[in-house]
């Protein structure tokens, strides 16, 4: 009887690639995938902790497994991410001890591998670097549940982070920063992309940092350039990005490299100076306008999104207003935002006071996403009678669904099959957060933007 897994995850991009590393591993030993926790012969949680509510949701799921385990004690479960951390706590092995495996964020899956394969009876430590060892070198494969179907990918390319912004709790989690070998993320892309895979992600918690913590290392430029040249891949995005670390040659590298997109994801997080100099991030408000002026300039199809935390401790009213300015000047593609979370082990946790009244944290976040809903109904207006290329990725509700180089998410109607097929849509509509059209042209070699391609007319 063939075995089964099941993987829950939530959290960034990053969890998504660390799973699939992990379903690589698992499928290797003849298992295959279940939405159905209950079917499952092992189940991995891959969990976040950016936040109080990913964390809360995360035991909250591993509480609700706590009766199964007790009905099937032979079931394997395990825990990962962010939550876990890479110093690992004691407490959550003694709260939970009905847990057989945890690991910790970017995990290689050597320990729930040697569970599985020596069992509880052997030194599960020593198993799992035996087993380390015997997978280091095992290529990576797509899950049987992705493979022909997934068209974007997530590849990370740097661990951890180093920069330690005081609100944030990777550092903590994640550990140090450790950049991955060029020839090991090429090698991966190129897995990636035999197995039909027409996008990659490049993920980092400051993809820009890439290679600063090898001495006269490559940089996030050369490492563009490398990837770029993996033949059949049609496009690469990479992020986050950082204010302080993003350079002239990464944005020639963005504009000179036809499969690299134009869009930048480089957060602010706030608009005044004296809560990015509280939240360690080591530029002013001013710096970072004339960093979105320049990549507007240098990269004149750029979208550049951002990321913005309010309610941080001590904002008053006037601190917030020059946040909100700051975004009502720039009119960024994109603005996430979300409140100001409390997270253990940061240095805005040991020594400052969540002091602003979750009221008017809620007040500040409703403020900028009805400013940014206006910004975006009107810049995507702009787009209306215009062709974009779509990268289609699959559908919803019927319809296709695919990214234009900006990141614009575009449905359109279609009765062929069309997935990882790059498309032709002339728009038709749009709204604040997507944009609808038509199909007129189609083609799947290689070519991408501002290539001049031949198509086929519909």
């Amino acid at each position: 009887m063939t075995k089964k897994y099941h993987f829950w995850i939530s959290g960034c991009q990053m969890n998504y690639a660390d799973a699939r590393l992990i379903s690589t591993r698992l499928e290797g030993l003849g298992y295959k995938p279940t939405p159905i926790a209950e079917e499952a012969d092992v189940i991995i949680l891959q969990t976040c902790t950016v936040r109080q509510k990913a964390e809360d949701k995360a035991f909250g799921r591993l509480q609700s497994l706590k009766p199964l385990k007790k009905l099937r004690p032979d079931l394997t479960l395990a825990m990962m991410g962010c939550v876990v951390g890479v110093k690992g706590d004691e407490n959550l092995e003694s709260k939970y001890p009905y847990v057989d495996v945890w690991m910790p964020p970017a995990s290689d899956g050597a320990p729930l591998i040697a569970h599985i394969l020596h069992g509880e009876d052997r030194d599960i430590d020593k198993a799992a670097t035996s087993t380390r060892y015997a997978i280091q070198n095992e290529e990576v494969l797509l899950p049987s549940a992705e493979k022909g179907r997934l068209v974007s990918a997530p590849v990370a390319v740097v661990y951890g982070c180093s920069h330690a912004c005081t609100f944030c709790v990777i550092p903590h989690r994640r550990g140090v920063e450790r950049t991955r070998p060029v020839g090991a993320i090429v090698s991966e892309v190129r897995s990636l992309v035999e197995q039909g895979v027409k996008e990659v992600v490049l993920l980092g918690q400051i993809i820009d940092r890439y290679g600063k913590d090898i001495a006269d290392g490559p940089d996030l430029a050369d490492l563009l350039e490398q990837v770029h040249r993996v033949e059949g891949l049609e496009r690469i995005r990479f992020l986050t990005s950082h204010p302080n670390y993003m350079t002239d040659k990464i944005l020639h590298a963005v504009a000179g490299l036809p499969k690299v997109m134009p869009q930048i994801e480089i957060p602010s997080q706030a608009g005044d100076d004296d809560i990015l100099r509280e939240m360690g991030r080591g530029y002013t408000a001013e710096y970072y306008k004339d960093l979105v002026y320049k990549i507007r300039e240098l990269v004149p199809d750029s979208a550049v999104h951002n990321d913005i935390i309010v309610g941080f401790p001590g904002e008053t009213d006037e601190q917030f207003r020059r946040t909100y300015d700051l975004l009502a000047e720039l009119e960024h593609e994109k603005v996430h935002v979300a409140k100001y979370s409390l997270r253990p082990g940061t240095v805005s946790a040991r020594r400052m006071v969540d002091d602003v009244p979750d009221i008017e944290k809620r007040s500040r976040l409703q403020a900028i996403e009805g400013l940014q809903e206006s910004v975006s109904r009107r810049k995507m207006a702009d787009w209306l009678g215009k062709t974009v290329q779509v990268l289609v990725e699959g559908k919803t509700k019927g319809r296709w669904r695919g990214r234009s180089p900006q990141g614009k998410l575009v449905f359109f109607d279609d009765e062929r099959e069309m997935r990882g097929d790059i498309v032709e849509a002339l728009i038709t509509h749009t709204g604040p957060w997507s944009m609808s059209g038509e199909a007129v042209g189609s083609r799947t070699p290689t070519a991408h933007r501002g290539d001049s391609i031949s198509l086929t007319v519909i």
